[in-house]
């Protein structure tokens, strides 16, 4: 009997087990809190990319229309039609280029949630690791 007191006992399967489910909660947790700060940070560059772009759109298009009213009255009695013309093939040309910046911008702009699938990778690089 005194031979089983000296030796220490192993914790045991329940306890491997519970340390080993807290460990995967706590992974989880981080991964989650990663999740929310990403989904809140592109909320937020969403917003503020939203009233950028109306604000800027708002006062372009009243630059835009003043200065067309402008000119078609400056103009009024020798080239009226040619000076709409070119304005609208103008607006029409820029507008063209705006989409392909539009387009650009979206093609390359960063994947959603990258940090998230960056750290999963790491954990099941580790994972393989451990094997």
């Amino acid at each position: 009997m005194p031979s089983e007191a000296a030796t220490p006992r192993s914790p045991g399967l329940l306890h491997s087990i519970a340390r080993l489910g807290r460990t995967v909660l706590s992974v989880v947790r981080t991964r989650l809190e990663i999740l929310a700060t990403e989904i809140e940070e592109e909320r937020i560059h969403f917003s503020q990319l939203a009233l950028a772009v109306i604000g800027i759109a708002f006062c372009l298009q009243m630059a835009v229309l003043l200065f067309v009213a402008f000119m078609v009255v400056l103009l009024w009695d020798s080239h009226r039609l040619i000076t709409l013309g070119v304005f609208a093939a103008l607006f029409f040309l820029v507008g063209l280029g705006g989409l392909g910046v539009l387009r650009h911008w979206l093609r390359t702009r960063p994947k959603i949630f990258a940090s998230t699938i960056g750290e999963l990778l790491k954990d099941e690089d580790r994972l393989r690791t451990d094997e």
